[in-house]
């Protein structure tokens, strides 16, 4: 499946930080579940299972759409504006 923010995404992005969530590493903390990517500038950040939901409150600043699990050996990505893995 996709949807259309599939399309405004660009060929790749880097990391902003590899290590972990970005955010958190800030804030001088480690605790978070699972990690996600966003897709349109590579802003690494925790996801809604951990403390701080970094990644959701990446898209609600940013509205950049599409993240991508930053999880080893998975690959799906999900779309905040249509509620959807794409």
């Amino acid at each position: 499946m996709t949807c259309p923010h599939t399309a405004e995404l660009p060929a790749s992005v880097t990391p902003d930080n590899p290590e972990g969530c970005a955010d958190c590493l800030a804030a001088g903390e480690h605790n978070w579940a699972h990690l996600r990517i966003c897709l349109t500038c590579g802003h690494v950040a925790c996801c809604d299972s951990s403390p701080r939901r970094h990644a959701t409150a990446h898209f609600h600043a940013s509205h950049h759409a599409v993240i991508r699990s930053f999880e080893p050996g998975e690959d799906w990505r999900w779309c905040y504006e249509d509620s959807r893995i794409v």
